[in-house]
């Protein structure tokens, strides 16, 4: 073969490519159509890269590192290694529900879109109204919940490199969430393109800083360790709970709390390539890749725990800090410390771009008070900037509950359990009413569907019960579990808000484009 035939031989493979990848973003935008919205985003996330933001965004080792206490005080050493690999089993069935309904609808609007489409055509905008606010609220709380863990983390640094010598004031912590959430804002208000490639090296740090904590725990540790026996099997109930069985169960929130957020690949899908096969793909690798390397992570911290309750009477706002502390020392603790906290503020940045393109999905459908604000898109960027700072701005409000340890605590668990209600929404209104007009996409359960959503249904269910309670049975007000109460608050006022004025006015999805698309020569055509 010549050297012209061989050029043109990869010209051809070039140019066949490339035509192949605007066939793929035509097919995009023609669902998307149909679906009844027209494209306002760049489709710059790939495959790898949307699997990247769906891992990172839960955060895994920042996420057990944060949650740690509970199952210390439920549980001790089983509380950590079963009462983490047990909700993972129950978990799935929701990811794989969610995976199914984001490859038949993938669009930024995510589980509300899905509510309104399988809810019966007379409740279709009430569940969709209850959906979107149950999500938005956790979205958002969620966001501030990382958020000031992070800045709980810094100041857990400031204290152990001062040998205890600077514990910062609450205010001074409020301090640090600002400057964080204010970086979060100038990350987030990005072009897609740039967003998507940061989360390549969001998922590097994730992964690597996990291995690094899971090979740090076991080896330097030495000799002191427990048994593989107590690692596994010791169990040690803190809670002051007399039953047993019901402290473990309080173990299950942990995990709970860490998988969250996965939902983020639906609500990128109209920034993704072949979005219908690759958020589900997202969806369903970041779950069983946090549940699997949480597992090692908890494992390894179980075997280096000889004393569950030096850690939960250490200084420290976060036991796991002291772990490290006394395994590694100080200079040790701080090192792996520093890459915790990177991990947490990456974690916080992938959030923030999740819970603004919910943001600006609800605000598309006129559902956000100002909704005509919240929807633009910044026609530099392409991106919904406006939505950005107002999940920062809201954020920042939510973050006055951290000058009361239990009122932080509550909006981080409401945070879990409004997802989890939006996740269960839809899921339960697929295998009743929608189970008969749904159309699947790419990535079907078959038959498969109905087993596996109410399994999904019937955990959601059973872990929003435990959510509500407080982590010990002897509580006072300084640290009650009020989650309920501002779950409640927020059903009360999107309740309220459509008996007195939604209901005349909010008709469910909102469409921006005319007729369904069509292709007409490859290209999107809507008339």
């Amino acid at each position: 073969m010549s050297e012209s035939e061989k050029f043109d031989e990869v010209t051809s493979k070039v140019v066949d490519a490339h035509t192949s990848h605007h066939a793929v973003l035509n097919a995009d935008d023609a669902l998307l159509a149909e679906l009844g919205y027209k494209a306002e985003f760049k489709r710059e996330f790939s495959l790898l890269e949307t699997v990247a933001f769906a891992f990172s965004i839960m955060g895994v080792v920042a996420s057990v590192t944060s949650t740690f206490s509970f199952p210390l005080v439920s549980g001790g050493h089983v509380g950590m290694v079963w009462g983490w690999l047990i909700p993972c089993f129950f978990v799935m069935p929701v990811a794989l529900s969610m995976a199914e309904l984001a490859s038949a609808m993938p669009t930024s609007a995510g589980l509300y879109y899905f509510s309104a489409k399988l809810a019966p055509p007379k409740w279709a905008a009430l569940a969709s109204w209850i959906t979107g606010w149950a999500n938005v609220t956790g979205q958002i709380t969620l966001v501030c919940s990382i958020d000031f863990t992070c800045a709980q983390m810094i100041a857990s640094a400031i204290t152990v490199s001062t040998d205890g010598a600077t514990v910062l004031s609450a205010g001074a912590t409020y301090g640090i969430l600002l400057v964080i959430l204010f970086c979060h804002g100038l990350v987030c208000s990005a072009a897609t393109s740039i967003l998507a490639r940061l989360n390549l090296f969001y998922v590097v740090i994730n992964i690597g800083t996990t291995i690094a904590a899971i090979i740090a725990l076991l080896v330097c540790s030495g000799d002191n360790k427990v048994s593989s026996k107590d690692a596994f099997t010791l169990f040690e109930n803190s809670t002051g709970w007399t039953n047993n069985g019901w402290a473990f169960l309080l173990a299950f929130t942990a995990p709970m709390w860490t998988l969250t957020g996965y939902d983020s690949a639906a609500h990128i899908s109209e920034e993704v390539a072949g979005a219908a096969r690759s958020a589900p793909i997202a969806i369903l690798l970041g779950v069983a890749g946090t549940q699997i390397l949480g597992w090692l992570l908890l494992i390894a911290a179980s075997f280096a725990t000889t004393s569950v309750a030096d850690l939960l009477t250490t200084n420290l706002p976060l036991p796991l800090g002291q772990l490290f502390l006394n395994v590694l020392g100080k200079r040790g603790m701080l090192a792996i410390w520093s890459l915790i906290i990177v991990v947490q503020f990456v974690t916080g940045a992938a959030q923030g771009v999740d819970a603004s393109r919910v943001v600006f999905a609800f605000a598309r459908d006129n559902a956000l008070p100002g909704s005509r604000w919240w929807k633009r898109i910044d026609p530099r960027t392409q991106t919904p900037v406006n939505a950005v700072w107002f999940v920062i701005m809201s954020s920042a409000l939510c973050g006055l509950l951290g000058f009361s340890t239990a009122a932080l605590t509550s909006l981080a668990g409401a945070s879990v359990i409004g997802l989890y209600v939006s996740y269960a929404a839809p899921i339960f209104l697929r295998i009743t009413s929608g189970r008969d007009n749904f159309v699947p996409g790419v990535f079907s359960l078959g038959k498969w569907y109905f087993p596996i959503g109410a399994i999904a249904v019937a955990w959601v269910t059973f872990i929003v019960v435990l959510l509500f309670f407080p982590p010990v049975q002897d509580t006072t007000a300084s640290d009650m579990n009020y989650a309920v109460v501002i779950i409640m608050g927020v059903f009360a006022f999107a309740s309220l808000s459509w008996v007195l004025s939604a209901r005349t006015w909010f008709n469910g999805p909102v469409r921006t484009v005319d007729e369904p698309s069509q292709f007409v020569d490859g290209k999107v055509s809507v008339e």
